[in-house]
């Protein structure tokens, strides 16, 4: 395979291509996500033993008595072990994604969309491994010992099973990690004029819903307790927007945006509005 192609970055003009050519294009970056998401998992499949004690960790915290987790399915180790490296892969991985699919769409972007591309994939970046790292850290011990201490007051001993356990934090983590994407999509939309502040707070109602919904389909669960845990973050995250899209919009009142000439636009306003006011000429009053 030839190793420069494959990091290779398509034409930066996007000239007039058959539709076939596209489809080419669009079949090689997947190939290459793929393939580096292939490399990932066999990577990660290599130290799974490193990667299990890593997420039994907030587990062996709170229950420090625990010696190991029940299996009781026959193939459950297997099929554990791949899902594992699977989404370990993901987070491994992601850098590459991100910049796979950021050379396939360089070509159709304008060059201010252009400017945006490198430190729009580095906050995606920054943004996805924060929130792994926030759930694990932070909101996974609190819910494991919330459960914990909740089927403890109820009388019971929880027995969790390892794909149990492991299910439910590996989906919680990677969730979290990809709504803390939510604040860049917003930002994007703001940096390319398609959102204000105004609008954002005009339509919060709405936004507390969408993220209601969102929480509700990336939750590993279906009590309400882990939807707020994963709802709360986000609905901080978006008035955090709110506030970053006024700041931005205050820079550029100041500091125009490129392609824009408020002093140019604003003459050529002025001009409209005098000229409307202004008396119509003398064969028009005739």
């Amino acid at each position: 395979m030839n190793w420069r192609r494959f990091f290779e970055f398509r034409e930066l003009k996007d000239e007039p291509k058959p539709f076939l050519d596209h489809i080419e294009d669009l079949r090689w970056m997947l190939i290459k996500m793929i393939i580096a998401l292939l490399a990932a998992m066999i990577v990660a499949f290599v130290f799974q033993n490193t990667i299990i004690d890593f997420i039994q960790r907030p587990l062996l915290a709170i229950d420090p008595e625990r010696k190991s987790l029940t299996n009781l399915g026959i193939a459950d180790p297997l099929t554990i072990a791949i899902e594992l490296s699977f989404y370990s892969g993901i987070v491994l991985s992601f850098p590459l994604l991100v910049l796979f699919l950021a050379e396939f769409i360089l070509p159709a972007l304008t060059a201010a969309e252009k400017r945006l591309l490198y430190p729009t994939a580095a906050a995606c970046l920054g943004l996805f491994l924060g929130g792994a790292a926030f759930a694990y850290f932070v909101i996974l011990p609190a819910a494991l010992d919330y459960f914990f201490n909740y089927s403890k007051s109820l009388g019971w001993n929880p027995q969790w099973t390892v794909r149990e356990y492991f299910s439910f934090t590996t989906q919680f983590i990677i969730a979290f990690g990809l709504s803390f994407e939510l604040p860049l999509a917003v930002l994007v939309l703001v940096k390319l004029g398609f959102l204000t502040h105004d609008v954002l707070q005009r339509t919060r109602a709405f936004a507390v819903v969408i993220i209601l919904f969102l929480a509700a389909v990336i939750t590993p669960t279906t009590d309400v307790f882990t939807l707020l845990l994963m709802a709360g973050p986000m609905y901080l995250l978006y008035e955090a927007c709110i506030v970053i899209a006024r700041v931005m919009e205050k820079r550029w009142a100041v500091h125009p945006r490129p392609g824009e000439n408020p002093t140019t636009e604003g003459q050529s306003e002025r001009a409209l509005a005098d000229r409307s006011h202004s008396p119509a000429p003398a064969d028009d009053q005739e």
